[in-house]
């Protein structure tokens, strides 16, 4: 029905909000419609606090609205076991909602189809996919999280007309513009983790916080096969940081981190025990900053979900490009296609995704 897409489609907006904010939950939107109007709406809080479904309802009650053959547009099929919070279920079955519009099956087993069989066998009216492929997408983290063990993985970068992220002197501050690096720091918001390499660390000791205004800052993880991070690097200054090192690293201490030993891959640490052991620890959307190893790392072992490139429109024809590392023959590229192509003051925003 075209109001399902439209309704849904308002509840997807309200999902967008929660992202990077609801881990290790998904970011779910709902609506409620009477007579046709928006009468509550609701997205999941940050954990122990409300799901999408009762802030919904509970705005409803606010306003004093009685739900009487109410309709409510969902992303993601309603909770239906005690977690940090009771059953979404139960709380839309003593209202007067009659109707529940779900974008997607939750994938946790826990649920899974079982809270859509509740709301049918109380006798609510449900319909299942509407508009699904977009709600699958927003929560993607969340379902691979929950059917493959692996968080969603996208690789960000600044480069300029001609491929590179620095000049060949390194001059690499800044190849975008304002505009440009807001939304890339937007980007860090809406992540539940950023990803370096210990190369990054060496030579720009970031500090990879979200520099906006009510912005959140992701949990900083630095690849480290042999143990190098400086004690006093700014990435361990908040103390939550995550440092992957191979197995056979050095045994030391490093204050403000987490050591977490993984095995050996191709270019330095196991990229998938890595995101393995993100995704346990409900890290489901993680953001790569970098370097050009780590990039193409990323990129050879197939684990780059999506690309976010800020393109600038200068040719630089020298210095390090967005990849390192030898050339691919034609045939054998990696290949993504183009999701998202904005302006962003005077630079261009290209998202592209796994193809």
């Amino acid at each position: 029905m075209r109001n399902d897409d439209r309704f849904m489609g308002l509840a997807l907006d309200l999902a967008r909000r929660g992202l990077g904010r609801t881990t290790p939950n998904p970011p779910v939107g709902a609506v409620i419609v009477q007579d046709g109007v928006v009468v509550a709406e609701g997205w999941t809080q940050p954990p122990g606090l409300a799901h999408a479904e009762p802030y919904a309802l509970a705005a409803a009650d606010r306003a004093g609205v009685k739900l009487h053959d109410a309709t409510m547009y969902v992303t993601l099929e309603p909770c239906c076991h005690h977690g940090r919070t009771a059953p979404c279920t139960d709380a839309i079955l003593r209202t007067g909602v009659s109707r529940v519009v779900i974008g997607t099956i939750d994938p946790f087993p826990l649920v899974a189809g079982r809270g859509i069989a509740q709301l049918r066998e109380a006798g609510l009216d449900v319909v299942v996919g509407t508009r699904e492929a977009e709600c699958r997408r927003l929560m993607l983290g969340f379902i691979r999280a929950h059917t493959e063990g692996l968080p969603e993985v996208t690789l960000k970068a600044a480069i300029t007309l001609d491929g590179r992220i620095a000049s060949s002197t390194g001059e690499a501050r800044w190849i975008t513009g304002p505009a440009a690096r807001e939304l890339s720091h937007r980007l860090r918001d809406q992540h539940d983790a950023i990803v370096v390499g210990v190369g990054t660390v060496l030579a720009d000791d970031p500090e990879l916080t979200t520099r906006i205004p009510g912005g959140r800052d992701a949990v900083p993880v630095v690849l480290d096969s042999s143990l190098r991070t400086p004690p006093g690097a700014a990435v361990l200054r908040r103390g939550t940081a995550l440092v992957y090192c191979a197995t056979e690293a050095p045994e030391r201490g490093l204050p403000g981190a987490t050591l977490i030993r993984v095995p050996s891959g191709p270019s330095g640490v196991d990229l998938q025990s890595v995101l393995r052991d993100l995704a346990a620890r409900g890290l489901h959307r993680v953001l790569v900053d970098g370097g050009a190893h780590v990039h193409r790392s990323f990129i050879d072992a197939g684990c780059a979900d999506r690309l976010e490139l800020f393109v600038n429109a200068r040719v630089l024809a020298g210095g390090p490009g967005f990849l390192a590392g030898p050339g691919y023959a034609l045939a054998q590229a990696p290949s993504f296609r183009i999701d998202l192509v904005e302006r962003v003051g005077d630079d261009l925003r290209l998202a592209l995704e796994r193809g």
